[in-house]
């Protein structure tokens, strides 16, 4: 199994990067809409629909992402309309500030979100918002840069929580949704994500005010990733699976991989427009 994993990772990688640093704008956004759709179809799943409402959810999360990139891009892709963008990302702030509430009450807030189309309409806020941001920030000067810098931003608060976590933990973060996280562990990646910050702003010898205000951007990112994890979490949780699929040997599924990334995309994002971040880095 460890192989297999290891197998599995490095080719995500390779094609990720691939895909990230090689294709222009456009070709990105349609590999990217690819893998949404691929994880639209196991967002059904988690949502309990049969395989024909598969296929209503699969349409309707297509029409939206198509409605999406109309009303931000225009279909082009390199000229986002940020004001437009900015409306789509708040509210996807917005939803992920509602679900840790949700994960915190959980199985009881269950009542207000476990009905399937309930789920259902849940994918379409998680999934569409999430390859909007990809989309736009890969467009954005060093756009490719700072996609792979929310990587290493999820990466690196699960790293810490996870070491942090395992040596220190005592505190449940969730126990009902997922027994392994610990508060210590949460505090332990904001640490490691809030030094990481540090040594990136110190590399682009930022000023002191957007040294401090890139460094809160990177530590609410990281606050948001640990949401998107906890709420994947839930939902297996609550439909009675592991994994999202099997679709990737050794790892689950689409959505097992980019749950995290799902919540931080969007409110770095939100960030970077707010702050025009790639004109200072």
């Amino acid at each position: 199994m460890l192989k297999q994993r290891i197998i599995t990772a490095l080719v995500l990688v390779a094609l990720f990067l691939g895909v990230l640093f090689f294709l222009p704008i456009q070709w990105f956004a349609l590999v990217t809409v690819a893998v949404i759709l691929l994880g639209g179809w196991e967002w059904a799943n988690l949502a309990n629909l049969n395989r024909a409402l598969r296929f209503v959810f699969l349409a309707a999360l297509g029409a939206a992402l198509v409605g999406a990139a109309q009303y931000v891009f225009k279909m082009d892709f390199s000229s986002p309309d940020t004001g437009h963008a900015r409306q789509i990302l708040a509210v996807a702030c917005g939803w992920w500030a509602l679900a840790f509430l949700w994960v915190q009450s959980y199985p009881a807030s269950a009542m207000l979100w476990g009905g399937r189309w309930a789920r259902g309409i849940i994918g379409l806020v998680v999934l569409v918002p999430a390859w909007l941001a990809l989309v736009i920030l890969r467009g954005q000067d060093h756009g490719a840069w700072l996609v792979l810098f929310v990587v290493a931003v999820v990466v690196t608060a699960d790293v810490g929580a996870y070491f942090v976590g395992r040596r220190y933990g005592k505190h449940k973060l969730a126990r009902e949704v997922s027994p392994g996280k610990s508060w210590e562990g949460f505090f332990g990646g904001l640490l490691a994500c809030l030094v990481l910050a540090l040594v990136v702003s110190y590399m682009f010898d930022l000023p002191t005010k957007n040294r401090v205000l890139f460094s809160f951007g990177v530590l609410v990112t990281a606050l948001a990733s640990v949401i998107g994890d906890l709420v994947e979490s839930m939902f297996k949780r609550h439909r009675g699976i592991k994994d999202s699929s099997r679709i990737l040997p050794g790892h689950g599924g689409i959505l097992d991989r980019l749950d995290s990334l799902s919540a931080a995309l969007p409110v770095f994002t939100m960030a970077a427009l707010a702050s025009e971040l790639s004109s200072y880095l």
